[in-house]
Protein backbone atom coordinates (compact mmCIF):
# COMPACT_ATOMS: atom_id res chain seq x y z
CA UNK A 1 0.00 0.00 0.00
CA UNK A 2 1.57 3.07 -0.63
CA UNK A 3 0.66 5.97 1.53
CA UNK A 4 -1.56 9.32 -0.18
CA UNK A 5 -0.98 12.34 0.21
CA UNK A 6 -3.31 12.99 2.26
CA UNK A 7 -2.45 10.50 4.89
CA UNK A 8 1.15 11.30 5.01
CA UNK A 9 0.74 13.67 7.49
CA UNK A 10 -0.68 11.01 9.82
CA UNK A 11 1.23 8.01 9.01
CA UNK A 12 4.63 10.59 8.81
CA UNK A 13 3.93 10.69 13.18
CA UNK A 14 4.18 7.34 13.62
CA UNK A 15 3.52 4.09 11.17
CA UNK A 16 2.62 1.92 13.72
CA UNK A 17 2.38 -2.24 13.35
CA UNK A 18 -0.86 -1.20 15.85
CA UNK A 19 -2.08 1.43 13.18
CA UNK A 20 -2.67 -1.64 10.47
CA UNK A 21 -2.48 -5.25 10.41
CA UNK A 22 1.63 -5.50 10.96
CA UNK A 23 1.64 -9.23 11.67
CA UNK A 24 3.97 -11.04 13.28
CA UNK A 25 7.92 -9.94 13.96
CA UNK A 26 8.76 -11.30 10.04
CA UNK A 27 5.94 -9.87 8.54
CA UNK A 28 6.45 -7.75 5.96
CA UNK A 29 5.65 -3.47 7.06
CA UNK A 30 1.93 -2.65 5.75
CA UNK A 31 3.47 0.47 4.30
CA UNK A 32 6.33 1.65 2.19
CA UNK A 33 8.04 4.18 4.30
CA UNK A 34 9.24 7.62 2.82
CA UNK A 35 11.32 8.50 5.49
CA UNK A 36 13.57 6.71 7.36
CA UNK A 37 12.14 4.41 10.25
CA UNK A 38 13.27 3.54 13.35
CA UNK A 39 11.60 0.83 15.54
CA UNK A 40 9.99 0.97 19.15
CA UNK A 41 9.32 -1.41 22.04
CA UNK A 42 7.29 -0.14 25.06
CA UNK A 43 7.56 -1.74 28.81
CA UNK A 44 5.79 -0.78 31.80
CA UNK A 45 7.77 -0.75 34.76
CA UNK A 46 5.50 1.91 36.72
CA UNK A 47 5.02 0.94 40.86
CA UNK A 48 2.46 1.91 42.64
CA UNK A 49 0.38 1.01 45.82
CA UNK A 50 -2.34 -0.44 43.53
CA UNK A 51 -0.60 -1.49 40.11
CA UNK A 52 -2.57 -0.50 37.63
CA UNK A 53 -2.49 -1.20 33.49
CA UNK A 54 -2.34 1.80 30.57
CA UNK A 55 -2.92 2.77 27.17
CA UNK A 56 -0.09 4.08 25.52
CA UNK A 57 -0.56 6.47 22.56
CA UNK A 58 2.00 8.00 20.35
CA UNK A 59 1.39 10.79 18.64
CA UNK A 60 -2.34 10.27 18.53
CA UNK A 61 -2.14 7.00 17.69
CA UNK A 62 -2.98 3.58 19.53
CA UNK A 63 0.41 2.24 20.34
CA UNK A 64 -1.04 -0.58 22.73
CA UNK A 65 -3.67 -1.26 24.95
CA UNK A 66 -4.43 -2.62 28.90
CA UNK A 67 -0.78 -3.22 29.15
CA UNK A 68 -0.03 -4.52 32.48
CA UNK A 69 2.94 -3.83 35.15
CA UNK A 70 5.70 -5.96 33.03
CA UNK A 71 4.31 -6.13 29.73
CA UNK A 72 5.34 -5.00 26.88
CA UNK A 73 4.09 -3.65 23.21
CA UNK A 74 3.46 -4.25 20.55
CA UNK A 75 4.24 -8.30 21.20
CA UNK A 76 1.60 -8.03 23.44
CA UNK A 77 -1.02 -7.37 21.66
CA UNK A 78 -3.43 -10.08 20.17
CA UNK A 79 -2.54 -12.00 16.76
CA UNK A 80 -1.85 -11.04 14.09
CA UNK A 81 0.04 -8.09 15.36
CA UNK A 82 2.63 -9.51 17.72
CA UNK A 83 5.76 -7.93 16.60
CA UNK A 84 8.57 -6.77 18.63
CA UNK A 85 8.50 -3.69 17.57
CA UNK A 86 6.44 -1.19 15.74
CA UNK A 87 8.45 1.04 12.94
CA UNK A 88 8.22 4.69 13.75
CA UNK A 89 9.31 7.37 11.38
CA UNK A 90 12.47 8.97 12.65
CA UNK A 91 12.49 12.26 14.87
CA UNK A 92 11.14 13.46 17.56
CA UNK A 93 8.32 11.49 19.40
CA UNK A 94 5.95 11.88 22.12
CA UNK A 95 4.29 8.71 23.70
CA UNK A 96 1.44 9.36 26.64
CA UNK A 97 0.13 6.76 28.68
CA UNK A 98 -3.07 6.59 30.73
CA UNK A 99 -4.96 4.67 32.55
CA UNK A 100 -7.04 1.84 31.22
CA UNK A 101 -9.88 2.19 33.43
CA UNK A 102 -9.92 6.15 33.12
CA UNK A 103 -8.44 6.99 29.53
CA UNK A 104 -9.16 10.83 30.55
CA UNK A 105 -6.71 10.44 33.09
CA UNK A 106 -2.69 10.72 31.63
CA UNK A 107 -0.23 9.28 33.86
CA UNK A 108 3.12 10.10 32.02
CA UNK A 109 3.70 11.92 28.67
CA UNK A 110 7.54 10.63 27.46
CA UNK A 111 9.98 12.44 24.81
CA UNK A 112 11.97 10.35 23.05
CA UNK A 113 13.59 10.32 19.20
CA UNK A 114 13.50 7.91 16.87
CA UNK A 115 16.68 6.95 14.86
CA UNK A 116 16.40 5.73 11.53
CA UNK A 117 17.23 2.22 11.15
CA UNK A 118 17.54 2.07 14.98
CA UNK A 119 15.68 -0.37 17.50
CA UNK A 120 14.76 1.13 21.20
CA UNK A 121 13.36 0.64 23.90
CA UNK A 122 11.12 2.68 26.03
CA UNK A 123 10.54 1.98 29.75
CA UNK A 124 8.31 3.89 32.13
CA UNK A 125 9.71 3.60 35.70
CA UNK A 126 9.21 5.23 38.90
CA UNK A 127 5.64 6.59 39.97
CA UNK A 128 5.90 9.87 41.00
CA UNK A 129 6.49 11.29 39.17
CA UNK A 130 6.64 8.43 36.29
CA UNK A 131 9.66 8.80 34.28
CA UNK A 132 11.07 6.73 31.13
CA UNK A 133 14.53 4.91 30.76
CA UNK A 134 15.26 4.36 27.25
CA UNK A 135 17.83 1.93 25.52
CA UNK A 136 19.44 1.10 22.42
CA UNK A 137 18.66 -2.36 21.15
CA UNK A 138 21.05 -4.01 19.03
CA UNK A 139 19.88 -5.89 16.53
CA UNK A 140 21.83 -5.74 13.79
CA UNK A 141 24.96 -7.98 15.43
CA UNK A 142 23.87 -11.55 14.55
CA UNK A 143 25.08 -14.00 17.45
CA UNK A 144 27.91 -16.72 16.77
CA UNK A 145 27.06 -20.01 15.31
CA UNK A 146 25.66 -22.07 18.26
CA UNK A 147 25.49 -18.96 20.51
CA UNK A 148 22.97 -16.36 22.03
CA UNK A 149 23.02 -12.56 22.52
CA UNK A 150 22.29 -11.84 26.41
CA UNK A 151 21.84 -8.58 28.04
CA UNK A 152 20.96 -7.25 31.98
CA UNK A 153 18.81 -4.04 31.94
CA UNK A 154 18.87 -3.03 35.13
CA UNK A 155 15.69 -0.90 36.23
CA UNK A 156 15.14 -1.80 40.06
CA UNK A 157 16.07 1.15 42.41
CA UNK A 158 15.71 -0.49 45.64
CA UNK A 159 18.02 -2.53 45.23
CA UNK A 160 20.84 -0.63 44.61
CA UNK A 161 24.21 -1.61 42.72
CA UNK A 162 24.67 -4.92 42.12
CA UNK A 163 26.60 -8.36 40.67
CA UNK A 164 24.77 -10.60 38.60
CA UNK A 165 26.11 -14.23 37.75
CA UNK A 166 24.84 -15.54 34.38
CA UNK A 167 26.09 -19.73 35.87
CA UNK A 168 25.22 -23.18 34.84
CA UNK A 169 22.03 -24.33 37.24
CA UNK A 170 22.99 -24.85 40.46
CA UNK A 171 26.49 -23.47 40.14
CA UNK A 172 28.30 -22.64 43.55
CA UNK A 173 28.54 -18.40 43.56
CA UNK A 174 31.14 -18.88 46.08
CA UNK A 175 33.28 -19.80 43.95
CA UNK A 176 31.73 -17.76 40.41
CA UNK A 177 32.93 -14.58 38.83
CA UNK A 178 30.70 -12.42 38.19
CA UNK A 179 29.27 -12.04 34.85
CA UNK A 180 28.38 -8.18 35.18
CA UNK A 181 29.73 -6.26 37.86
CA UNK A 182 28.66 -3.43 40.17
CA UNK A 183 25.52 -2.74 37.58
CA UNK A 184 24.24 0.52 38.79
CA UNK A 185 20.56 1.68 38.45
CA UNK A 186 18.65 2.36 35.10
CA UNK A 187 21.77 0.80 33.44
CA UNK A 188 21.71 -1.51 30.26
CA UNK A 189 24.87 -3.90 29.74
CA UNK A 190 26.43 -4.91 26.64
CA UNK A 191 25.20 -7.70 24.50
CA UNK A 192 26.82 -11.15 26.10
CA UNK A 193 27.78 -14.06 23.76
CA UNK A 194 26.83 -17.09 25.65
CA UNK A 195 26.74 -20.76 24.34
CA UNK A 196 23.04 -21.85 23.86
CA UNK A 197 21.42 -23.22 26.15
CA UNK A 198 20.00 -23.35 30.00
CA UNK A 199 21.19 -20.93 32.43
CA UNK A 200 20.02 -19.52 36.52
CA UNK A 201 20.62 -15.52 36.57
CA UNK A 202 21.11 -14.92 40.33
CA UNK A 203 21.59 -10.87 41.07
CA UNK A 204 23.42 -9.79 44.81
CA UNK A 205 24.43 -6.25 45.93
CA UNK A 206 27.72 -5.25 44.69
CA UNK A 207 30.65 -6.29 46.33
CA UNK A 208 28.43 -8.96 48.48
CA UNK A 209 31.77 -11.35 49.92
CA UNK A 210 31.53 -14.86 47.81
CA UNK A 211 30.95 -16.66 50.75
CA UNK A 212 27.62 -14.66 51.98
CA UNK A 213 26.72 -14.65 48.06
CA UNK A 214 23.92 -17.43 48.27
CA UNK A 215 21.95 -15.79 51.58
CA UNK A 216 22.37 -12.23 49.73
CA UNK A 217 20.59 -13.29 46.62
CA UNK A 218 17.82 -10.81 46.06
CA UNK A 219 16.76 -12.04 42.53
CA UNK A 220 16.98 -15.51 41.41
CA UNK A 221 16.15 -17.22 37.87
CA UNK A 222 16.54 -20.83 38.27
CA UNK A 223 16.68 -21.82 34.86
CA UNK A 224 16.14 -19.80 31.82
CA UNK A 225 16.89 -21.28 27.98
CA UNK A 226 18.78 -18.98 25.73
CA UNK A 227 18.27 -20.54 21.85
CA UNK A 228 21.27 -20.35 19.07
CA UNK A 229 20.60 -17.45 16.99
CA UNK A 230 18.28 -15.90 19.70
CA UNK A 231 18.78 -12.33 21.43
CA UNK A 232 17.08 -11.70 24.91
CA UNK A 233 17.08 -8.51 27.28
CA UNK A 234 16.65 -9.70 31.33
CA UNK A 235 14.91 -7.24 33.12
CA UNK A 236 15.67 -6.39 37.01
CA UNK A 237 12.69 -4.66 38.02
CA UNK A 238 11.49 -4.30 41.55
CA UNK A 239 7.80 -5.52 42.44
CA UNK A 240 4.83 -3.78 40.76
CA UNK A 241 4.05 -2.20 44.53
CA UNK A 242 8.02 -1.40 44.34
CA UNK A 243 10.60 -2.72 46.71
CA UNK A 244 11.62 -6.01 47.44
CA UNK A 245 10.79 -8.91 46.05
CA UNK A 246 12.94 -8.04 42.95
CA UNK A 247 11.22 -9.59 39.77
CA UNK A 248 12.91 -10.82 36.41
CA UNK A 249 11.28 -9.87 32.82
CA UNK A 250 12.41 -11.44 29.76
CA UNK A 251 11.95 -9.59 26.60
CA UNK A 252 12.60 -11.60 23.08
CA UNK A 253 14.77 -9.25 20.91
CA UNK A 254 15.59 -11.61 18.04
Amino acid sequence: MRVRPSLQRTLSVAALAVAGACGTADAPSPFEPTQPVGRVRFVNLITAATPFAVNAILEGLPFGVNIAYGGSTPSSLPSPSTAIYSPVYAGPRTLVLRRTADTTQTVASLPFTAVGGQDQTIYATGSGPVTSYITTDDNGTAAAAGQARVRVVHVAPSAGAVDIFVTAPGADLATATPTLANVGVRSASAYLGVPAGTYQIRVVPAGTAPAARAGAVALNVASITFPSGGARTIIAADAPTGGAPLRAITLTDQ
